[in-house]
């Protein structure tokens, strides 16, 4: 389609790209602002899953610290925070046995005291009905596609809506051509490496000077198991097997609710080994005995993966551009050691709603919100991260256990001064896609094969993640040479799209001599974790994204 081409446009005060924690928060807290002073903002919230919280997965242990300041009746409003943490567990496994690790001698922020296990897109939903209720005007099925500039550069909104593109590009009979959302500031929240932030930080140079981002992939599943097994409350983390010392990540189980129990694998995606698969590496954590025992007789109700960013205080790009900010994991407010990042977004998207409100008053729009990127440097976000900052290269450096020591004290010494470090503050030297070493210095992983009853394969799982895209759409999965996934990561790297990938979209097929390999792009499987945009060696995967309502429907995650 061409630029030029004519399409409706909508203005606002505030555009917010992303239903997640983040911009709902900013939706919220602009329509509370709005009510104190009697005047009005107008806020559109889009949302490319088919309705909030689709596409929203975590594991998740919830700090209510940011609810607590956007909303304090929360709980006399029935935000679905279901089970308080009542027992904490933390456990380093080898192959057969699991040893208990002093949760007592471990940072007291990294204490689940007070915080509460539950589902964020469950949150996400109980949020949306705050926001509209405040007049917040959200739109679920529409994804935002493109990026409006005015005549001066600046960010003036968004295109979303967009339906009806062929998978050869042309426009079919039900073709709609989108709106423009246009708003005197967009806050892009859209999580992890989002399409359009994308952009936006290499258009305006955001990470100049700032460390590579660092991400996760974190694997989910949410099981049912029976009362005999259930321990409303349980916080259980893992570190060790199945990964190796050198792989850094971990395992979650969380219960809550109606006798579920969240089960996860989070792995770092700078690992070398290219032969690695981070789902069969869940699918085998699974089967150890200090998971088994609790999934007995338990059926698996729903799967996902996401993405999670690691990098922490050093890789926080600037916030502001030209008409918008960066909010929640748009910019990475994840705190590695606590493994959270929720209570961080809504306080950022809080943040970023005080700044332009005040800014709306004054008459403003368009111009830099150096007022949110402040705040920012003098919150309780900020101080979180930089207390946590060396986490994530002591693990890199080190591994698992000797990185783990000495990560606890570094950060009980700098939680005792506010963040001083003998280390200062270590970069992050590569991005994980450069990390990747080469498939010949590594000896190929055999997974076994998956029983049906604890483990299971890719295919089965993407079924439970209910995830559907319209078929006559171009792939969202776009090469920039279609020739370098044979060409140079299969003989360089045995084409690790088809192992790090969490739902089958990637495979290299071959004909029935064994020769002659194709690389094949299933983008109906997609679920939209964003890890093969980070992880590909060869920088050669792009992910946009497809049409409104496509993707996961993540049930209860």
């Amino acid at each position: 389609m061409s630029e030029a081409e004519e399409r409706e446009a909508m203005d606002y005060d505030v555009v917010i790209v992303g239903a997640g924690p983040a911009g709902l928060s900013a939706a919220i807290r602009l329509k509370q602002l709005a009510a104190e002073a009697g005047s009005e903002v107008s806020v559109a919230v889009l949302e490319k899953g088919s309705e909030v919280g689709a596409h929203i997965l975590s594991g998740v242990v919830i700090d209510p610290k940011a609810l607590n300041e956007l909303i304090p009746d929360w709980k006399a409003k029935g935000a679905p925070l279901e089970t308080p943490v009542a027992k904490d567990v933390f456990l380093a496994l080898t192959r057969t046995r699991a040893f208990g690790l002093p949760v007592g001698l471990m940072p007291k922020f990294m204490d689940n005291h007070g915080n509460y296990i539950a589902s964020l897109g469950n949150v996400c939903r109980w949020l949306a009905t705050e926001a509209e209720a405040l007049g917040v005007e959200i739109y679920p099925g529409m994804a935002a596609s493109e990026v409006v500039y005015d005549e001066n550069g600046a960010v003036a909104g968004v295109v979303a809506g967009v339906f009806g593109v062929g998978k050869d590009g042309e426009k079919t009979g039900d073709y709609q051509p989108g709106l423009e959302l246009r708003g005197k500031y967009t806050f892009i929240a859209e999580g992890v490496r989002g399409s359009l932030s994308k952009q936006i930080q290499a258009r305006f140079n955001l990470a100049a000077g700032k460390s590579p981002q660092k991400y996760g992939i974190g694997l989910k599943e949410l099981w049912q198991v029976t009362d005999e097994v259930f321990q409303p409350g349980l916080v259980q983390h893992t570190v060790g097997w199945p990964l190796s010392g050198d792989t850094g990540g971990g395992g979650f189980m969380y219960h809550f609710g109606d006798n579920y129990v969240s089960l996860g694998l989070v792995v770092h995606l700078n690992y070398k080994n290219p032969w690695l698969s981070p789902f069969d590496e869940f699918q085998r954590l699974k089967t150890h005995p200090a998971i088994a025992g609790q999934l007995k007789g338990a059926k698996r109700l729903a799967y996902g993966a996401r993405a999670i960013t690691e990098g922490g205080y050093q890789s926080v790009p600037a916030l502001s551009f030209p008409g918008g900010v960066l909010i929640g994991c748009s910019a990475g407010f994840v705190n590695l050691p606590r493994i959270k990042g929720s209570h961080n977004a809504m306080k950022t998207g809080m943040l970023a709603a005080e700044a332009a409100f005040a800014a709306l008053a004054a008459d403003r729009g368009g111009d830099v919100l150096t007022e949110y990127q402040d705040a920012y440097e003098g919150s309780w976000v900020r101080e979180e991260l930089y207390i946590a900052r060396n986490a994530k290269p002591l693990w890199t450096r080190f591994g698992t256990w000797v990185g783990s020591a000495l990560i606890m004290l570094e950060l009980h010494l700098a939680s005792l001064t506010k963040g001083f470090s003998f280390f200062g503050t270590l970069p992050h030297e590569k991005t994980d896609a450069a990390s990747t070493g080469l498939a010949a210095d590594y000896a190929p992983i055999v997974y076994p094969k998956p029983d049906g009853v604890l483990s299971f394969d890719k295919l089965s799982s993407v079924y439970l993640s209910a995830t559907n895209h319209e078929e006559n759409q171009p792939a969202h999965l776009r090469l920039k040479d279609p020739s370098i996934p044979i060409g140079v990561n299969l003989p360089k790297y045995g084409e690790p799209a088809r192992l790090y990938c969490p739902a089958g979209v990637y495979e290299v097929l071959y004909d029935d001599a064994g020769a002659n390999p194709r690389f094949q792009i299933n983008a109906q499987n997609c679920v939209h974790c964003k890890t093969c945009d980070i992880k590909d060696p060869s920088q050669n995967i792009v992910w946009t994204t497809p049409e409104g309502g496509g993707g996961p429907n993540y049930p209860n995650m």
